[in-house]
């Protein structure tokens, strides 16, 4: 019999929760059939058979958490895919550029063949090869979850750094926390666990600057009201206030591309195109899924690709490349109430955009009168290995500039 084993569904994935199986003993499955859904560190991913065979053993029940490589089932009569590289939702993402190495750790020399115990070279499929060669990656470090050990696509880490076992944020940090029988200690999930190792990292290997500016908010706020009141007689989407953000942000990102940038150790990556992760809230967390390009998008487009990457990211359907890749992210406080923050760098990227809310606030106008004015506050956090503050306070000029006439946005 050959086991089914829990695949690595994402770059960060080290266990997956097994929600759904959709194949129980006695099935006949083919290769690319989806038999279950597991849950990873970011998302609900449905997982594709890599053998043909007869299910012979649910190994792991429904609810069951297995860690990455162990078994979750028996495949009488297994065949296994000589090619299958990995599971659909774990293709690598055209025009996402390739993670440099995490800041503050050097670059990893030229890889070696990967070899397994025994002295031989260890099986990985040509697109794991190809990955391992452009991220730096030795692939004798990586256990394969494909069959019989392969190496296969979505095995291959984003960067060399991220090929090392990171250390987790409660290892690095041990303290006793008093507790007594009244209160509730809640294990943490994948994501959680994820958040806590990624921002530890960030906050100690990153020299955060931090920069503001104040915005004139009131032009922004009528040419929505006109343009909503357009969305409204023509039951188009209304377009929300982080809309018009996250678009003046990619465009200011591409005229200023230190803030669209990241360190690689012996080197900075400067990004051709604007890849906008947007924090958005979920359940245990915060994802940050990606619009790509979004620096030629229109406002309809940035808007229509930030709600549908949002509704699938709260019901847990986002694919692995849809989180990856990001050059720059921006994190919107303002529904909440936040009237101004900094944010903390999303590794390996170089810069972090903050926003609060608008709000309405005594001004000195143009004539020295003191009028009631529509205010925003944005800030940006940037790794001081790549970004200046000249440069960072370029940008957010730029920025303002452009939310103060937003009408450009709009062409």
């Amino acid at each position: 019999m050959t086991p089914i084993t829990m695949p690595k569904l994402s770059d960060t994935m080290l266990e997956g929760t097994l929600i759904k199986w959709h194949k129980k003993p006695g099935d006949k499955i083919s290769i690319g059939d989806v038999i279950a859904e597991v849950e990873t560190d970011k998302a609900t991913m449905e997982m594709e058979a890599f053998d043909e065979g007869v299910i012979a053993d649910i190994v792991v029940k429904e609810g069951g958490v297995v860690k990455v490589g162990e078994p979750i089932a028996m495949l009488d009569g297994g065949t296994s895919a000589p090619k299958k590289a990995a599971p659909a939702a774990a293709a690598p993402a055209p025009k996402a550029p390739a993670a440099p190495t995490v800041p503050g750790v050097p670059a990893t020399p030229k890889p070696k063949p990967a070899v397994a115990a025994d002295g031989s070279r260890a099986k990985a499929s040509p697109l794991a090869k190809k990955l391992a060669l452009e991220r730096g990656i030795d692939l004798s470090a990586i256990q394969g979850t494909g069959p019989g050990g392969r190496i296969v696509a979505s095995d291959v880490p984003q960067s060399a750094a991220a090929a090392r076992p990171a250390a987790s944020a409660a290892a690095a940090a041990r303290i006793d926390v008093p507790f007594s029988g009244s209160d509730k200690k809640i294990p943490l999930s994948g994501m959680r666990r994820t958040i806590a190792e990624r921002l530890l990292a960030s906050k100690t290997q990153i020299p955060h600057f931090y920069l503001a500016m104040e915005i004139d908010a009131g032009p922004l706020s009528r040419l929505r009201k006109e343009v909503n009141s357009a969305s409204e007689a023509s039951g188009t989407p209304k377009i929300t206030v982080n809309d018009f953000v996250l678009l003046a942000a990619a465009r200011a990102a591409a005229q200023h591309p230190k803030v669209n940038s990241a360190f690689a150790g012996d080197s900075v990556v400067e990004y051709s195109g604007v890849h906008l992760s947007v924090a958005i809230s979920v359940e245990d967390g915060l994802v940050t899924p990606v619009v790509r390009e979004a620096q030629n998008l229109s406002l309809r487009g940035i808007s229509a690709a930030v709600k549908d990457l949002a509704t699938r990211a709260r019901g847990k359907k986002l694919k692995p490349e849809e989180y990856a890749g990001g050059t720059l992210t921006v994190s919107n406080l303002g529904a909440y109430g936040v009237d101004s923050f900094y944010a903390i760098i999303n590794p390996p990227q170089a810069a972090i955009l903050a926003v609060g809310a608008i709000v309405k606030k005594p001004v000195v106008d143009s004539q020295d009168r003191i009028v009631v004015g529509h205010r925003m506050s944005i800030s940006l956090s940037g790794d001081h290995r790549v970004v200046d503050g000249a440069a960072g306070a370029e940008f957010l000029a730029t920025l303002r500039k452009t939310l103060e006439s937003p009408a450009a946005l709009l062409l």
